[in-house]
């Protein structure tokens, strides 16, 4: 029989409708319930698209006698971090600081006033590498509500006033400067893989807000070390087995520092972002693998993760069934010489393995090899290449795909926005464009919908029940801003700013700081507020770039004012911890070099528009239109006349304006182009 998840719109809730364990979603009855009956609450958080969360979902939470005791002794609360971030913000501080690390599935149980007092991630179902099984894990913490629970409380409330401790240090003493920046790009050169590029070790994640920061850093100083980095570090995942050698786009991350072998969940934001990334790195270099990454990846995106109703979806799983019907992480994508030899012959097969590093010992599990690009195989035919990729994608996709999580979350539908619309633009592809403008109606449409403020998630196109947190809102002002740039229909600025006001009214604090809810969210027992880019830019960063734009579309002082208040983070943080503050970065080179204010009094997609788009100085924001009406759309295009009947572009930054010119060549040169 269904449990209470059943009525939920998250896929990853909807997993766990018909376990034995009687789930309840986050709400105030559920601790309502837990005090009714005097028992602890167990917190489990999750996504759709997790492995170990599946894992223990098959272990545990599946298991009958498991399940019992959970019920008996507990009220289950089950959390879809997607849907609730801000809910698994504060645990997972929680977590992080009692155990020094964290991750999903991620397990806490709270007294039924939400504080915390265990804590872990995976239990297995049995004892092993000195971790206890899940069953001595409930009957330790049953125990001790039982018996000692004088200490229990002792324990919640301590952590409790350690979260509520952690003041954050952020700036306040202005933006950051040029010693600052430089003191990032120092430190991100600290810790640069010169053999295989990116940051860091193993596991490696794509550092695509880095990528943006080093790009417009180039930009904007000439820095050949910047541009270096981001450009081997492109080439590197490229080549690797990260990126999808037969569909396009990339995994999550890299189980290597080589890049070889994917954690292999394909997830909307991080092909967001690298679309991006590469689309940039083509408008500074020209690059053709550049250029033919952005557009596989917007490609994907578009046939993989397209709802019928216009949106993005969430994640494609790792995990699908192989040849023997075992769900296993891998099995769509990996490939061995025996099915390389099915499908195209000994000699064209031979010709694959060489070209993509397929090898008979296996570079992933059980004798398979991810797809790549080693680069050793010589000079090769390129038509060749292109048939044994369409025979072995036609062949790969008669194999089970792995699962996809179709919820929409509106910060990654912005991200993804944004990367359409440029990708679009600077290729041609007008197909791309529209794909971006359906996706933002639907936020328009549904996530805003009649009240007003962005809601996080919706699906089959009804809005879920959660608010939207800031990076909700800095994400989709930022997609819109990017797509009234690229199409010149001023209802996209309109909404920005819409948008930004809310952000304005309802998430900033003293002194610049902003918070990941609402003035008026749910209290938890915390406000989460993390101004750190992770996997995608944070709230705070974003919500500093998006008004930051809208300032230099509009000439509001208030905007600009909470844009320079945000970055006051970026000036304590980027010095120290570079690779955690790369959107921020990214916003700093902005603001630095003005941001410019670019005024196109000539028509949408012209010569000139496009020259205006494909400027590389950081952040430059752009106005096209023609016509009376066209300053009615754009502030920036009142006053603008055209200089002798041509259409004439006016570039300007800090209240001060290069004199117009008709000419493209002269407009590229005002913007590094």
């Amino acid at each position: 029989m269904a449990n209470r998840l059943a009525q939920t719109t998250s896929p990853y809730l909807l997993q766990h409708a018909d376990n034995p364990v009687d789930w309840w979603p986050w709400s105030p009855e559920a601790f309502e319930e837990a005090r009714k009956r005097d028992v602890p609450v167990l917190l489990s958080v999750g996504y759709a698209s997790c492995h170990w969360c599946h894992v223990m979902a098959h272990e545990s939470f599946e298991d009958d006698d498991t399940a019992a005791y959970l019920n008996a002794h507990f009220v289950p609360v089950k959390v879809d971090r997607e849907e609730r971030p801000d809910v698994d913000a504060v645990y997972m501080e929680a977590v992080q600081a009692a155990t020094g690390h964290g991750g999903w599935p991620m397990t806490v149980f709270l007294t039924p006033d939400a504080e915390p007092f265990y804590f872990g991630t995976y239990f297995p179902p049995e004892p092993r590498h000195g971790s206890p099984s899940f069953q001595q894990v409930l009957e330790g913490v049953t125990a001790a509500w039982t018996d000692r629970r004088d200490e229990v409380a002792e324990v919640a409330g301590r952590i409790v006033a350690d979260l509520a401790g952690r003041s954050l240090v952020h700036g306040g003493d202005g933006v950051p400067g040029e010693s600052e920046v430089a003191q990032a790009l120092l430190g991100l050169t600290r810790e640069y893989d010169e053999q295989h590029g990116g940051f860091g070790g193993a596991p490696k994640f794509p550092p695509a807000m880095v990528v943006e920061f080093l790009l417009r850093h180039h930009a904007r100083t000439g820095a050949e070390g910047a541009l270096q980095m981001a450009a081997d570090t492109c080439t590197a995942m490229a080549r690797g087995g990260i990126y999808d050698q037969l569909g396009g786009g990339f995994a999550r991350y890299s189980v290597d520092r080589e890049w070889i072998v994917p954690h292999f969940e394909k997830m909307l934001y991080d092909n967001a972002l690298l679309c991006r990334v590469y689309a940039h790195l083509w408008r500074t270099t020209g690059s053709d693998e550049a250029r033919r990454i952005a557009l596989e990846t917007a490609d994907f995106m578009v046939r993989e993760l397209r709802t019928a109703e216009g949106g993005f979806a969430s994640a494609l799983d790792a995990d699908s069934e192989d040849a023997e019907g075992r769900h296993v992480e891998g099995a769509f994508y990996v490939w061995t010489p025996e099915q390389l030899r099915d499908v195209l012959g000994e000699d064209d097969a031979a010709f694959a393995a060489a070209y993509f590093g397929v090898t008979e010992e296996g570079t992933f599990e059980e004798g398979a090899s991810v797809l790549r690009l080693p680069g050793d195989a010589g000079p090769v035919d390129a038509a060749r290449v292109a048939g044994v990729r369409a025979r072995l994608l036609a062949a790969r996709d008669e194999r089970p795909h792995p699962g996809r999580d179709d919820k929409v979350v509106a910060a990654w539908n912005g991200l993804a926005i944004a990367a359409l619309a440029e990708t679009g633009a600077y290729f041609d592809r007008p197909d791309l464009v529209e794909r971006a403008t359906e996706a933002a109606d639907l936020l328009v449409r549904v996530h805003l919908g009649e009240v007003a403020r962005l809601t996080r998630t919706s699906k089959d196109g009804r809005a879920g029940d959660n608010a939207g947190v800031l990076e909700d809102y800095g994400d989709v002002a930022e997609g819109f801003l990017t797509l009234a740039a690229v199409t010149g229909e001023g209802a996209w600025l309109e909404f920005a700013g819409f948008l930004l006001d809310i952000v304005l009214e309802q998430f900033t604090g003293e002194g610049g700081q902003l918070y990941d809810t609402a003035h008026d969210a749910e209290q938890l027992i915390r406000r989460p507020q993390d101004p750190t880019d992770s996997a995608t830019p944070s709230g705070w960063t974003a919500a500093a770039g998006a008004l930051l734009s809208y300032a230099a579309y509009t000439g509001s002082e208030a905007h600009r004012t909470a844009a320079e208040g945000a970055l006051g983070v970026v000036k304590a943080l980027g010095p120290r911890v570079p690779r955690f503050v790369g959107w921020g970065l990214a916003v700093a080179e902005a603001l630095l070099d003005g941001p410019r204010e670019v005024a196109v009094a000539g028509p949408v997609g012209g010569e000139l528009h496009r020259t205006a788009l494909l400027g590389r100085a950081p952040g430059a924001v752009v106005a096209a239109g023609e016509g009376p009406g066209a300053g009615a759309e754009f502030p920036l295009l009142v006053d603008r006349p055209l200089l002798g009947g041509e259409p004439t572009a006016y570039v300007c930054r800090h209240f001060v304006c290069d004199a117009p010119t008709t000419d493209a060549r002269e407009l590229a040169a005002k913007l590094g182009g």
